[in-house]
Parts: C-alpha cells; sequence; structure tokens
C-alpha cells in the first residue's frame, strides 16, 4: 500500500512538474517573467438574465479584521500591492510553481456561434456557462485549464470567468467593484490548493475559491459572485440556440490536453497540506451551497444516484438536479475522453404557490409530480403546464470536497 501511495504522488509531481515547466516555458513575451518572485518557503442563471448573488455588498468593508504589519517572506520587487494590509498568515501561502502571470490570464477573448464550435468542440466537453441581459457564453474548460481566468463582458456587465484546476473551483466573478472596473490575473500562489487571484488597478491579491480580498488595499473586501453552471457542450448547444462560444486564444498551448491526467482519482490532493474531512474522499466532486450561512454540500455521486434531491435547507425548498452527458475535465489527458461525471443544477423548487417535486425521467430530463411538467438540467420548464417557466436559480458551486471543507469546515453534508 506505502509503495502504491507513493508510486501515486510520483506520477502526480511529474504532471505538476510538467505543468508548471508548461505555463513558465510558453508565456507571451508580454507575460511576467519574475523567477526571482518565488516565497522563501517551497512547499509544495435565478432568473437567469438578472440574477446577482447573494454575497456582501463589495462596496462596504466585510467584519474580518487585519492582521499586523509584517514583511512578506518572498521577493516582492514586482508588486505593487500593500502588503501591510492582509487577512492571512503568509505561512498558509504557498507557491504553485509559475511567477506571476506565468498562467497568462486572456484578456481579449473571441467568440463564436455555439453551432460552428461544433467543428472543434465534442458533445460531452465540459463549459462553463453564463448568461446575462439575454446572451449567453460558454468557456470551454479545455481553454480554462490553461488559462485559469478571463477577463470578459457578457450583455454589457465585465466579468471574470475563472477555474482553479486544483479544486476543480468554476467561479464567475462581477469585476465592478467600488467604483472601478477591475481585471485580474494570476499570482502563481496558493492557499489551500486553490488559485490566488491579483486584480492589476491596485494588485490586491483575492482568494478565487471565496472572493475574498487576502492582501493588500481591498484586503477583508468581497467581489460579487455571478451564477454560472459547468454543462456539456451539447447542452450548451441545446438551451441556447443563439449563443456565443469562446474561440482557441493565440497562445502555444496543447488546447484539448489535460495537464493534470488523472488528477480527480488520486488519494490526495496536490499543494494540500490540511486535514481531509473525512466523510468524502478528497478529491470527490461536490456542488456547495451558502444560504444565508447554511452551508451544505451534495456530493456528484448522491446527485447521480437519486438524479433530483428535492431537500429544505434554511427555510427554501430546493432540488439539485444531475444530468450525465459531462466529461471530466481533469480524468483523461484528452479532456474529451474524461470519464463521465455529469452536471448538476441546483434550484429553488417553490413556484408561485406550489413546492414543487422533482423526479429524474432518466433520459435527460425531469419532471414535477404536481403539474408533469417537463424540465430541462438548466432549470426550464419545455412541455407541460409550466412549460417556459424558469425555475430561480440557487447560487451553487462545483468543487472537490477537500476544498470545499476546508474553506467551509462547519459544512453540512447531505446523506451525512
Amino acid at each position: 500500500m506505502l509503495q502504491k501511495l507513493r508510486l501515486e504522488w510520483l506520477v502526480l509531481a511529474v504532471v505538476m512538474v510538467f505543468m508548471t515547466a508548461a505555463c513558465t516555458m510558453q508565456m507571451l513575451p508580454t507575460a511576467s517573467s519574475d523567477t526571482a518572485d518565488e516565497p522563501a518557503q517551497e512547499e509544495g442563471m435565478a432568473q437567469e438574465e438578472s440574477m446577482e448573488a447573494e454575497s456582501s455588498d463589495p462596496e462596504l468593508a466585510t467584519d474580518v479584521e487585519l492582521l499586523p504589519a509584517e514583511a512578506p517572506p518572498f521577493n516582492t520587487a514586482n508588486w505593487t500591492t500593500d502588503f501591510s494590509q492582509r487577512t492571512v498568515e503568509y505561512s498558509e501561502i504557498l507557491s504553485g510553481g509559475p511567477p506571476k502571470d506565468g498562467i497568462p490570464s486572456v484578456d481579449d477573448p473571441t467568440f463564436e456561434p455555439a453551432v460552428d464550435a461544433t467543428e472543434r468542440l465534442s458533445e460531452q466537453e465540459p463549459v462553463i456557462v453564463f448568461t446575462h441581459e439575454g446572451e449567453a457564453k460558454a468557456y470551454p474548460l479545455s481553454i480554462l485549464i490553461w488559462h485559469e481566468i478571463v477577463n470578459d463582458e457578457v450583455g454589457g456587465k465585465p466579468v471574470s470567468v475563472t477555474f482553479c484546476p486544483l479544486c476543480n473551483a468554476s467561479i464567475v466573478f462581477d469585476r465592478e467593484f467600488d467604483g472601478q472596473i477591475l481585471d485580474f490575473g494570476t499570482t502563481g500562489r496558493l492557499r489551500n490548493s486553490d488559485l490566488i487571484m491579483y486584480d492589476r488597478q491596485t494588485e490586491t491579491w483575492w482568494q478565487q475559491f471565496t472572493g475574498e480580498g487576502l492582501i493588500g488595499e481591498y484586503a477583508g473586501r468581497q467581489l460579487t459572485f455571478l451564477p454560472s453552471q459547468v454543462l456539456s457542450f451539447a447542452d450548451f448547444v441545446d438551451r441556447y440556440e443563439d449563443g456565443l462560444v469562446m474561440e482557441t486564444p493565440d497562445f502555444r498551448r496543447q488546447y484539448g490536453a489535460n495537464p493534470y491526467g488523472g488528477y480527480d482519482t488520486s488519494a490526495r490532493p496536490f499543494l494540500f497540506s490540511g486535514e481531509i474531512d473525512e466523510r468524502l474522499a478528497a478529491l470527490e466532486r461536490v456542488v456547495g451551497i451558502d444560504l444565508d450561512g447554511t452551508i451544505m454540500a451534495y456530493s456528484f455521486s448522491d446527485a447521480s444516484d437519486e438524479g433530483a434531491i428535492n431537500d429544505e435547507v434554511a427555510d427554501m425548498s430546493l432540488v439539485v438536479l444531475h444530468k450525465d452527458g459531462t466529461a471530466s475535465a481533469l480524468d483523461s489527458s484528452i479532456i474529451e475522453n474524461g470519464r463521465d461525471v455529469g452536471s448538476v443544477g441546483v434550484y429553488n423548487r417553490q413556484v408561485g404557490d406550489q413546492t414543487l417535486t422533482f423526479v429524474d425521467n432518466e433520459d435527460g430530463t425531469f419532471s414535477d409530480e404536481e403539474t408533469g411538467s417537463t424540465w430541462l438540467i438548466t432549470g426550464e420548464a419545455v412541455d407541460g403546464e409550466l412549460a417556459g417557466t424558469q425555475l430561480e436559480r440557487v447560487l451553487s458551486f462545483d468543487h472537490f470536497w477537500f476544498a470545499w471543507s476546508a474553506f467551509f469546515p462547519n459544512t453540512g453534508l447531505y446523506g451525512s
């Protein structure tokens, strides 16, 4: 068993060394080559088109207390960050390998009609879907796995679409903050194995997982989450006929390849030193929610087994839907060949004065027992008495269990 574990770690280490080298060697000429900036310690859509996250007002400081000023234990020559303001201990921050902007964000993405993208994307490929003011866009994980951040505008709203492969965390943020529009890049640092971003306006460091400012002018402040969903490319095309798909950027990357081959079936997460909540395997996929401070997680395994989980959380009747057909971006060395992990959607199941009870039709659709209407994974009724109705989306996040429980140690777990 020990030899097997050591072998797993060796394979994972080789994968990460490859990723680090790829990110560093393939940078654009404009990307920072801040190789001296290494830490001393090398250890490792509710109504889809209008809903915004129920998070703290970004114009107000949170009740997080700042820590005493302390010189960082790493080179800060290439940073203009105000390191006198921070909410976390420097010991919690590790180097991910690449330097500042070593994993370059995409700042000027281009798009093509979804129907045209069928020539380069397979039906099961995972895409992050975000909609606003009638415009729907899909961001393939086969691109984001190499860039982690896309600064864009959807329906007139400036947004950042982010993906941290080590935590399987796909999150969309509002870039409008404190009277300005922020542009985000990668710091090359991790906390709880999760991407630490920075904004180029103040060079504040932000935790991707929580949207909290960690170090700098906006330390303790909160970015606004925006509702998004990871779907298969086929489901995006079916639901959004006029949708747009991000085109392959002009970078030298092996788009379509997964530099973290086999990661989501590993025994342990990478660059994570915290304790693992043993209620689930560390890299089990979960969908997490925070309803007014009530934290819950639902494993993809349970969601897949039940198809539709009808639950009550914090006085809300909600449903977690699961549909097969979406490949894991972190399994096979070729993303389109990844194992089927499916997609989830979390919705308020109260429609008018009715509380609906959902069942899986086992054909990729769902029905409610009260009206017999037919529903899609995107929360829209397409047939029956409620045809045309859109369920209110509950802000939710697809993550690996180890990361969700590390940032939210008091989380509830469905079925536990």
